[in-house]
């Protein structure tokens, strides 16, 4: 583990007038200012319907650690002179570890991240196959799924501090299933491995522990209490419970 936490130090707080604007207005991202966030386990998931905060928050992890929100991995030679800052991501910071302020601390060649943002990553693998420090396979030549697959069998492959937003946004179920495994291996052999997903194969993974996020804000849950879990559960048991409410 390399971040037992993430919060929001008091000097950094916004004031009441900043906690009326978004993200600060999002249940989750509100609860975040208040309560900050603990790590427990390897693989952590983060679990919501779209609008309902998970991408921000992850967004905002992985700056914590030093990552850029825009993507791409911890210490990088290549990128945008300029790195993304996100108005959780600029005052949220992260309690390391001491295998984490160890890494942050020490050489570039020993420093093992990696943020893939949904909104970005496929301009990574476009760009990106065969530049030093990154992947060798020319994945602008791949499929979506088979490019992703090939950047996280190469860039997620040591202990490190990952984060990730909605990865199986390019995957089939069999390269879902691919990475379940991928993810599993990485957490018993050290890495850290933060994650926001629609995703209830990716959810599944052993041993990881879920945060649920809606407009409670967040709390931990298991698999099968999960609100997408069941609607996936029901959804494919009788399509038709929810399509007659939307195909005449």
């Amino acid at each position: 583990m390399f971040v037992d936490r993430v919060s929001v130090p008091q000097g950094l707080a916004p004031d009441q007038a900043e906690r009326g604007r978004w993200p600060f207005t999002v249940p989750a991202v509100a609860q975040l200012l208040d309560e900050g966030l603990g790590f427990t386990r390897p693989v952590t998931f983060l679990v919501g319907d779209n609008g309902s905060g998970k991408s921000t928050l992850v967004e905002a992890i992985a700056e914590s650690f030093k990552l850029d929100a825009y993507g791409g991995r911890l210490a990088r030679l290549h990128g945008r002179p300029d790195p993304t800052k996100t108005p959780l991501g600029d005052v949220l910071r992260a309690d390391t570890t001491r295998a984490g302020a160890r890494m942050l601390a020490g050489p570039r060649r020993n420093k093992k991240g990696f943020f893939l943002r949904a909104e970005t990553a496929f301009d990574m693998t476009e760009n990106l196959g065969g530049v030093p420090g990154y992947w060798a396979e020319d994945t602008s030549a791949m499929s979506h799924g088979e490019g992703f697959l090939a950047v996280f069998r190469a860039m997620f492959d040591a202990p490190g501090f990952y984060v990730m937003d909605e990865p199986e946004a390019a995957l089939s179920f069999t390269s879902c299933l691919q990475l379940v495994g991928l993810m599993h291996e990485l957490g018993k052999s050290g890495a850290q491995i933060v994650c926001a997903t629609h995703s209830p194969i990716l959810a599944s993974t052993p041993g990881a522990d879920i945060v649920e996020v809606g407009d409670h804000g967040f709390q931990r849950a298991r698999w099968e209490e999960l609100e997408l879990v069941d609607h996936w559960r029901r959804y494919m048991s009788n399509p038709n419970a929810y399509l007659r409410h939307i195909v005449p």
